[in-house]
């Protein structure tokens, strides 16, 4: 499994997708912080995942840079092998590359839909596959961490492909942890609330200073925060622990009820 190549001769191999910012990029300088070497995919952000392999180098780890477009499927899923052909071998996946959107469900085309759950969903059944196959034939185990978020567990209002498909993941994830466990390969979720990152517009914030009076924590969350429980379970000490959904946000969840009695407007029925 992954945790024992940690203390073998030959260091472990993690594969990071959409590690050119973000979670991404926190997850890859993490693993690399936790003596892995660390493939990094990019889609539209060559600059930034160079950015990230300078990181990973930086903690005396491997680095191997690669464009993944998950919209171009089954073909996309090819970058998994090229990685862990460069690196040698592969010990843990974490399915990382995601997009969405903030339409009405009446508005919604067929294309962003489908565009949609490519990316967030087929995408990494397919990367899976591939990483599953190259662990099982290694023999010695391995884990794959898939990043969906709050609304793998709750929905938002425009963005119903982003929520069907990080709902799909999420089961997907338990169905991989039954099928994969007789090979010692663990599956787990992580399911991030508001991280400051550029997909939510916060590249960069310093989350102490925001204020976010219906989280719990009453702040958006640092990517690194993520980043640490994803390195958790990639980790030799998460080694009984897989088709768990570990949500990172603040406390965001357990809002639910709450909500209902302390809104006071409509505002929340436009995306």
């Amino acid at each position: 499994m992954a945790g024992s190549n940690l203390a073998g001769r030959t260091a472990p191999a993690a594969l990071v997708t959409g590690s050119d910012s973000g979670i991404g990029r926190a997850v890859a300088v993490a693993l690399a912080a936790r003596g892995m070497d660390v493939g990094i995919t990019w889609h539209t952000d060559e600059e930034g995942a160079e950015k990230t392999a300078a990181e990973v180098r930086s903690h005396g780890r491997r680095a191997v840079v690669a464009r993944l477009d998950l919209t171009r499927l089954p073909d996309a899923a090819d970058v998994i092998d090229d990685l862990a052909e460069r690196l040698g071998r592969v010990d843990v996946l974490v399915n990382n590359a995601g997009t969405g959107t903030a339409t009405p469900f009446l508005d919604i085309t067929h294309d962003t839909f489908r565009d949609v759950l490519d990316v967030d969903l087929t995408g990494p059944f397919l990367c899976s596959q591939r990483a599953a196959r190259r662990m099982i034939a290694q023999g010695d185990g391995g884990r794959i961490v898939n990043i969906t978020s709050v609304h793998e567990h709750q929905p938002r209002v425009g963005a119903a492909p982003y929520c069907a498909a990080k709902g799909g993941l999420g089961l997907l994830t338990q169905v991989m942890a039954l099928e994969l466990a007789e090979h010692g390969i663990t599956v787990n979720a992580v399911a991030p609330g508001e991280i400051a990152t550029p997909m939510t517009g916060q590249e960069d914030e310093d989350v102490s200073r925001a204020s976010r009076p219906g989280v719990p924590l009453g702040r958006p969350g640092d990517a690194r925060e993520v980043a640490a429980v994803v390195a958790f379970l990639a980790g030799e000490e998460a080694s009984y622990v897989t088709g768990a959904s570990w949500a990172v946000d603040g406390g965001m969840l357990r809002m639910g009820p709450m909500a209902g009695s302390h809104l006071h407007d409509n505002g929340w029925r436009r995306p």
